[in-house]
């Protein structure tokens, strides 16, 4: 097989179709949208999920859940992001968005993860605190303190 002999296989390369170019080419006249009503005019049609009139389906169905409006949200802090601080230093909601760790202080405060492991003897100040979060604080010589 040669550069000059290659072609597409037989059936895959078929020509676009010209509607609306008289009745002999068999797409004339309406142009394959048949005779009359709202899907042969131009603009025609109905939206997405309309069903005739009839209750669509999306409207039928029960929904199900709801949103808690009184839910609780806080800054969520591994430990293991805490070892950026030096020694004895103390932390706050305040200062995790002062070095960019949180990017807004929630309006529940502040919770620490014990994810990972702490290295450094730190005073950290929260809201919350997990159980193994404040262990690891407190086994790395430093302080858990609820505010």
């Amino acid at each position: 097989m040669k550069l000059h002999e290659l072609k597409p296989a037989a059936g895959a390369v078929t020509k676009p179709k010209r509607k609306g170019r008289g009745t002999g080419s068999g797409l004339g006249k309406s142009a394959g949208r048949g005779g009359d009503g709202q899907r042969s005019r131009s603009g025609g049609g109905v939206r997405p999920g309309f069903e005739g009139g009839q209750m669509p389906l999306a409207r039928r169905i029960p929904k199900r859940g709801f949103t808690n409006i009184f839910k609780k949200q806080y800054n969520l802090i591994n430990i293991d992001d805490l070892n950026v601080f030096d020694d004895n230093t103390e932390i706050t909601a305040e200062l995790l968005k002062e070095k960019g760790l949180i990017k807004k202080i929630e309006k529940n405060g502040l919770k620490i993860l014990g994810d990972g492991e702490l290295t450094k003897k730190l005073t950290v100040k929260a809201t919350k605190f997990t159980k193994s979060a404040a262990d690891k604080i407190e086994s790395a010589g430093g302080k858990a303190e609820v505010i």
